[in-house]
């Protein structure tokens, strides 16, 4: 499989497409308010929800792939450039553990509801978001270590400044989401109104969470020119030895 390069392309087009296409949907449903409602909020009822689980797992999927394919990238170049600093391998396996565990993250986000079980969809945004953003940090210090023998500078520079706007968002998030929650006083959190109270937390917390949720998007996508020097084979099936009684 020669074409690896399309599988960032793949992630990052279900995401794109999961995220605006249940906003939109939830929007002329009447289910959420148009104006900057929270990501889990757009895909809180049926039958939007229902898509919204359905392509979040796929995306899921194809994101751990794309973790996993770089992880085996970033191992082949060390064996064969054993002069690369021996960091290496212990900052590229802290990245797919902190990858992984993301992918389970937003699996989590997607298949329980922030209105039926509020602490495990919590719970999932917190390691998406957090998760992801230390595999950001992994990938561009890993990206400053195997230079110049794979990537480039310019790339090292850009995963380094998208680690540092997820960080300051993923704080921001935090912070006035909490705030927000405590300050509200309406009845339905999915039709957030001015008059609700905490509507300017709310509004700093959705924006961080768009943008946090489109960094990410384009991050994964970067490494499109990444695998363009990757191939993938068939893996190697092994029967184990068994025996037939007649």
């Amino acid at each position: 499989m020669s074409q690896v390069y399309l599988l960032p392309v793949a992630t990052f087009l279900i995401f794109q497409v999961t995220f605006l296409g249940t906003y939109i949907f939830a929007v002329l449903e009447g289910h959420v308010v148009p104006t900057v409602p929270y990501i889990s909020d757009a895909a809180t009822y049926s039958p939007e929800s229902c898509v919204f689980g359905q392509l979040i797992n796929i995306g899921s999927v194809l994101l751990g792939i794309t973790i996993y394919v770089r992880y085996r990238q970033v191992l082949q170049l060390y064996e064969h450039h054993p002069e690369l600093d021996a960091s290496v391998l212990r900052q590229n396996r802290m990245a797919l553990w902190f990858g992984l565990v993301s992918c389970l993250g937003i699996s989590f986000v997607g298949n329980f509801q922030e209105t039926n079980v509020r602490i495990v969809h919590f719970i999932g945004a917190f390691c998406c978001f957090g998760c992801g953003t230390l595999y950001f940090w992994m990938q561009a210090l890993i990206s400053y270590l195997i230079f110049p023998m794979s990537g480039t500078r310019i790339y090292a520079h850009l995963w380094l400044g998208m680690s540092v706007f997820c960080t300051i968002l993923f704080i921001l998030l935090a912070v006035t989401g909490v705030m927000s929650y405590i300050l509200f006083k309406g009845q339905n959190p999915r039709k957030w109104y001015p008059s609700n109270g905490g509507w300017y937390f709310h509004v700093v917390t959705s924006i961080s969470e768009w943008i946090i949720a489109t960094i990410f998007s384009f991050f994964i996508l970067s490494f499109t020119n990444e695998f363009r020097d990757v191939s993938l084979s068939h893996p190697q099936i092994a029967l184990m030895s068994y025996s037939t009684t007649i």
